[in-house]
């Protein structure tokens, strides 16, 4: 069998996730290799680890990728951090919340979830009350739910897990470098990232932090070698040490630390990608990008709402760089993407659970979050609405967007 040169369609994606890759990541991922203990390397992941303080707002010592997709860095924690018998509160108000649950059972823990509608966030006082009342050893959250569109206050919910002395471990994958997110000031113990969401960088990367409390924490689960410990010490670890060898954070501490002892091959191109899309974070500025993502999202809203079509979730709860649109009735959801995919080359999201076939999901993230893309999408999806029978008002929702874009307050990333 005769195999073809790879040519990949081009797509614009408008979804929460992949996004597209800026043009500056690809170009410094055909960097050549270089060895990952060479200076020039390690100058690198140190530089990285700088970078990464700054977009988390923290002077955590600890501030890393771990090399996998999101997940393996919400399993790294979580892994790292779970004792067996521990008990986890879960606060769901999405899918990924339960994905927090998942792991965490996974992991040993006894985990309590509190629920609430999707589509909506919790009252803060809520959770602090229930935190009163479980005493749980950890409570892992989600900040921003991509299959509602809905982001979660933590402010109070930190500070008050500080106050009573329990850790506080945050999924920020899909707000991270979109909206603003204070590790130290929200009291965050753990915090997870993702690479191929708001950074603009393909997906192989989960960027992490943590602070001492937890660095504390994963110290006592370091497993102690045979030959040196007392029977004792080993009978212990033998419940107590990280299960995992990828994702245990006490291994990946000394290989991201001064002492660089060998844990696994490190994704040397990926590196070479976070690094330069953290470098044109920076270079734009966080407030700067944040002010970005807000003033596209006003724009895609303006046209959505002006096509007559109505969004799903509480407004005041809304993820920047997620807009969920209720999907019309007696329209299948899934044929109006697939058509915008084949004969417009945009590709838009459906959700899941209850909400998959009832909203589409439009992303506006990153180097995605383009004036020219949000115009397309607008124009691409209101000739397949029509082509699918709906009612809009026709040639209203660009018009709408280019109300917004005639007064342009920030720069486009193109322009950066």
């Amino acid at each position: 069998m005769t195999y073809t040169d790879l040519n990949t369609p081009i797509r614009t994606i408008m979804t929460p996730g992949p996004v597209e890759v800026d043009p500056r990541v690809l170009r410094a991922m055909t960097t050549p290799i270089v060895g990952q203990f060479d200076p020039a390397f390690t100058h690198m992941m140190n530089e990285v680890m700088d970078m990464l303080r700054v977009l988390f707002k923290t002077k955590n010592k600890w501030a890393f990728p771990v090399d996998g997709t999101s997940r393996s860095g919400i399993e790294a924690m979580l892994a790292s951090v779970i004792r067996p018998g521990d008990n986890v509160l879960v606060p769901v108000y999405g899918r990924f919340g339960h994905l927090l649950m998942e792991i965490c059972e996974r992991y040993g823990a006894e985990v309590e979830a509190m629920d609430t509608e999707w589509g909506t966030v919790f009252d803060p006082a809520d959770v602090i009350q229930k935190i009163k009342e479980t005493k749980p050893d950890i409570v892992a959250m989600v900040h921003a739910e991509t299959s509602t569109g809905c982001m979660q206050p933590l402010r109070e919910i930190g500070q008050a897990c500080r106050e009573m002395d329990i850790l506080f471990i945050v999924d920020a994958v899909a707000s991270i470098g979109g909206a603003d997110v204070r590790v130290d000031e929200w009291c965050i113990d753990g915090l997870i990232a993702g690479t191929q969401k708001c950074l603009s960088v393909p997906s192989g990367m989960a960027p992490l932090t943590y602070n001492e409390r937890i660095e504390k924490r994963i110290a006592s689960r370091k497993k102690v070698e045979r030959g040196i410990a007392t029977d004792e010490e080993l009978r212990r670890q033998n419940t107590l040490f990280i299960r995992s060898n990828y994702f245990d954070l006490s291994m990946l501490q000394d290989y991201w630390g001064p002492r660089r002892l060998n844990h696994h091959t490190e994704a040397t191109s990926m590196l070479y990608a976070l690094r330069e899309g953290l470098r044109i974070l920076l270079e734009e500025g966080l407030e700067e990008r944040f002010a970005r993502h807000a003033f596209h999202e006003k724009a895609l809203i303006a046209g959505i709402e002006a096509m007559g079509l109505g969004l799903f979730g509480r407004r005041e709860v809304k993820l920047p760089t997620v807009t969920c649109i209720k999907v019309p009735e007696e329209v299948e959801a899934d044929s109006v993407r697939n058509m915008l995919l084949t004969e417009f080359g945009i590709e838009i999201a459906s959700s899941f659970g209850p909400l998959h076939g009832k909203i589409w999901r439009i992303g506006t993230m990153g180097y995605s979050c383009r004036r020219e893309n949000v115009l397309a999408v607008l124009g691409a999806f209101e000739a397949v609405l029509i082509r699918h029978g709906v009612r809009v008002h026709r040639g209203e929702a660009v018009q709408a967007a280019l109300d917004c874009y005639m007064k342009p307050a920030v720069k486009d990333p193109v322009n950066i």
